[in-house]
């Protein structure tokens, strides 16, 4: 609001600003829903003479809750969920469970009418300020350059006064006009010193009351900006992107559901840190170290890796250790995937490696058949390392 000369003339006062926001009544916020299940004979929606209702119909809601239809096929959902401001009234997914993503890859969508609407509103409050703090700029230079008309206009008719005076003075002293001529000089000559004085401290305080009005302006500006960033921040968080190369694991929402703020919605993997935990035997814990090679397998495959931790917790006789790539993560695995590994515990030269079989535990291990011209020959042997697999 704003007080003006006239109909789209000079603005005569500051500008009166104020953000009106509707919020919904209390008594009023709990939505009821009211509707009828009936036979749509002719599929046209709309309930027609000859189409009866269904009664005992069992229909859900959002929330879990269950309401059956009365006899004439009449139901009522008292305090319906609705969607509220800040809350996601349609969640639209743009990749399906197992897919791989790249970061910042669009993930899905949160729709949020309200949210958008406070932005739209916001910013167009701010454009408005905008526009006033310009008029206010425009406005100032426009009242400063007329008082600095007034102030110089001020000055000549001072100058002119100090003249008249000057003339009156000399003409008086040769006789030619009486003293009284003199006197009405000097008053006019105060009178004018005291309008130029005037006139220039009326710039001065105009000025600095223009200067802390435009300040003003812009600082209600710089707020309002701050909010339609904040607005806007808000709605760029309603896209989802993924904040690693990874692969999308589980989807915790289904499709168009109504999400509420911090809620889950899916889960990203990362590919890059995926990691292969084994169970190993209590016995050959000790000799684990972090570090040492080993190799994994799967999909038919072969990969190299590197023992990157061990826990010092044994559970069941078993200890758990991790191993990570030994490069870069292989695309065609995916989380809870089993795999086999291998890890070198010792390397020796000029040795047998064979499968582990009943000859470890038959005798000790002190001797095997080995077939030799189609018979089986008993021949000593020594065993050296061992694993679940292999001797």
């Amino acid at each position: 609001m704003v007080a003006t000369q006239g109909p789209g003339g000079r603005a005569l006062s500051n500008t009166a600003t104020a953000s009106v926001r509707v919020v919904p009544d209390a008594l009023f916020d709990c939505t009821d829903v009211i509707g009828k299940v009936y036979d749509d004979r002719n599929a046209n929606g709309v309930q027609d003479e000859g189409e009866p209702g269904i009664p005992n119909v069992r229909i859900a809601t959002v929330n879990g809750l269950l309401v059956s239809s009365d006899a004439e096929g009449r139901y009522h959902i008292a305090c319906a969920a609705v969607p509220k401001e800040g809350t996601g009234s349609n969640l639209v997914l743009k990749v399906k469970a197992g897919d791989k993503v790249a970061k910042d890859q669009l993930l899905g969508v949160i729709d949020s009418p309200d949210l958008r609407a406070r932005l739209a509103q916001e910013q167009s409050n701010a454009d408005a300020l905008r526009t006033e703090a310009l008029r206010a700029e425009v406005d100032g230079r426009e009242q400063r350059a007329a008082l600095r008309s007034s102030y110089e206009n001020a000055a000549i008719d001072l100058q002119t006064a100090r003249n008249d005076l000057e003339r009156q003075t000399k003409a008086y002293e040769a006789g030619a006009v009486a003293g009284m001529q003199v006197e009405k000089a000097r008053d006019a000559l105060e009178k004018a010193r005291i309008t130029a004085a005037h006139a220039k401290d009326g710039l001065g305080l105009k000025d600095d009351s223009l200067k802390f009005e435009l300040q003003a302006k812009q600082q209600a500006l710089q707020r309002q900006q701050l909010l339609v960033k904040d607005l806007q921040r808000q709605v760029a968080e309603l896209e989802l992107r993924s904040p690693v190369d990874g692969q999308v694991g589980q989807l915790l929402v289904a499709e168009r559901a109504n999400v509420n703020a911090g809620t889950g919605l899916l889960t990203v993997v990362d590919l890059s840190a995926l990691e292969v935990q084994m169970q190993v035997p209590e016995s050959f814990a000790r000799d684990l170290a972090i570090g040492m090679p080993g190799e994994i397998a799967g999909n038919g495959r072969q990969w190299k890796g590197l023992v990157s931790s061990v826990s010092p917790e044994v559970v069941n006789n078993e200890v758990a250790a991790r191993l990570r790539f030994d490069g870069a993560t292989p695309d065609q695995l995916r989380q809870n995937q089993r795999l086999s590994v291998r890890v070198l515990l010792d390397r020796r030269e000029k040795v047998l490696t064979v499968a582990r079989g009943s000859f470890v535990e038959d005798g000790g291990g002190r001797f095997a058949y080995v077939v030799q011209d189609g018979q089986a020959v008993k021949r000593p042997i020594r065993l050296g390392a061992q694993s679940l697999s292999k001797v």
